[in-house]
């Protein structure tokens, strides 16, 4: 056994914990080896220290004081946390924030009139407004964005009217449904639905 291996033998030997042949082997080290004898009379001779020093209990209040004395717990942000632990879904969300804010700004700056369908020829437009008049026929649905429908012949189809107005004579005769848009998210729906249809057919 060389020194460097008695070393912590001589620990479990001051803790009581050295017994068998590694006791035997520290045993015969210490007797041929002057320096660990030397180290393991400095060893008890500081444990006799430590033994002597009175133990004295915590101080009331200690802990009381020491918790006071801690910089006050950062609180966790629950949202951010949540943002980190699902990206794609944050992803999206920002996504969908985005395209609803483009969509509004779309609304609000959009006041062109325009007129869509599959049959244009009865239709007649002064103005904003979009003329059906008595003894015509659209063959079809007809669409009129910010502008007035004035129905006075046969629609054949249904009508989609976004931001604008319909008006009906007696003599007017519609086959399908009148849809009014007037408020953004209204409309947000109405194009989505309409971009919807469209990549559908194109494919």
């Amino acid at each position: 056994m060389d020194c460097r291996d008695a070393l912590p033998l001589m620990h479990e030997y001051m803790d009581g914990e050295l017994k068998g042949s590694e006791a035997i082997a520290l045993k015969e080290h210490l007797l041929a080896c002057p320096a660990c004898r030397e180290r393991l009379k400095q060893l008890e001779k500081v444990e006799a220290l430590i033994q002597a020093v009175p133990q004295q209990g915590v101080p009331s209040g200690l802990t009381e004081r020491i918790m006071r004395a801690l910089p006050p717990e950062k609180r966790k942000n629950p949202w951010w946390q949540w943002v980190r632990r699902h990206p794609a879904a944050s992803v999206a969300a920002v996504f969908v924030l985005v395209m609803m804010g483009s969509f509004l700004s779309l609304w609000n700056e959009d006041t062109e009139l325009l007129v869509k369908g599959s049959d244009l020829q009865s239709v007649v437009i002064k103005g904003d407004t979009v003329y059906v008049p008595a003894g015509k026929t659209v063959a079809g649905n007809l669409m009129v964005e910010n502008g007035k429908l004035q129905v006075d012949g046969d629609i054949k189809g249904n009508i989609v009217i976004i931001d604008g107005s319909v008006v009906m004579a007696s003599t007017a005769h519609i086959s399908g449904q009148i849809t009014e848009v007037d408020q953004a998210f209204s409309w947000l729906w109405y194009k989505m639905n309409d971009w919807a249809s469209t990549i559908s057919q194109s494919k």
